[in-house]
């Protein structure tokens, strides 16, 4: 947000503010990228470019330095795509993998959009308990890519655990689908209750920057 990492907490976007990591000084994008490269060898890295989501610009820029610094690196950017025009723009720029968020996604043709490299990925965002974006969405997985994230945002950097009740679910109604959990991640005991239940991977942020997990922790998971 506004060319900065900040600290999401809990959905509540007009609160964030710049992150303040243990692992590096500032919140500068770029220096927050090599710091969690340098705790991990990620080869993934998730960005919500929430200027882009709250339609008030973009950090298009900075994705373009991060991916120039460290082009081994998988972005999966999640930049407020709504419809087919918005997707194609974003892929015209080749920034990294689409997430597509269902709390802005206005048109469902957009997830069989032929993307010439992979699928979207698709967020399914959940405020509490309530699905945000197209009702029909939430329970029709004929519609959802391969892989799909559950974003429950009032975990997100709250450090109250991750929605396993919500994970469990998905995972049973959608069981040939790769599940990745998103919020409330604070210790190696949840991975290991995420493992546990199947999830495929999981967003980490806050349990990294407060050095709740370590690097030997994180060397478990791969």
């Amino acid at each position: 947000m506004d060319g900065q990492v900040v600290h999401a907490v809990k959905g509540e976007r007009a609160n964030y503010r710049p992150i303040r990591s243990s692992l590096c000084a500032g919140s500068r994008p770029q220096d927050i990228v090599a710091a969690l490269l340098q705790l991990h060898p990620f080869t993934t890295i998730y960005v919500a470019d929430l200027d882009a989501i709250l339609h008030r610009g973009d950090n298009t820029a900075t994705l373009i330095q991060i991916k120039n610094r460290h082009p081994q690196i998988s972005l999966w950017v999640d930049a407020g795509l709504g419809d087919i025009a918005a997707l194609d723009r974003w892929l015209s720029n080749d920034l990294g993998r689409p997430v597509i968020g269902s709390e802005t996604l206005t048109d469902l043709d957009t997830l069989d959009h032929p993307l010439s490299g992979s699928q979207p990925v698709l967020s399914l965002d959940y405020r509490g308990d309530t699905f945000i974006g197209p009702q029909q969405l939430a329970g029709d997985t004929t519609r959802w890519p391969s892989q799909v994230i559950a974003m429950t945002l009032a975990r997100v950097g709250g450090a109250t655990g991750p929605d396993l009740p919500r994970l469990r679910q998905l995972r049973k109604l959608a069981p040939r689908h790769e599940i990745f959990a998103a919020g409330g991640v604070r210790h190696n005991a949840d991975l290991a209750d995420l493992l546990q239940i199947g999830v495929a991977g999981v967003l980490l942020a806050s349990a990294l920057h407060d050095r709740a997990l370590a690097a030997d922790e994180l060397s478990r998971y791969g």
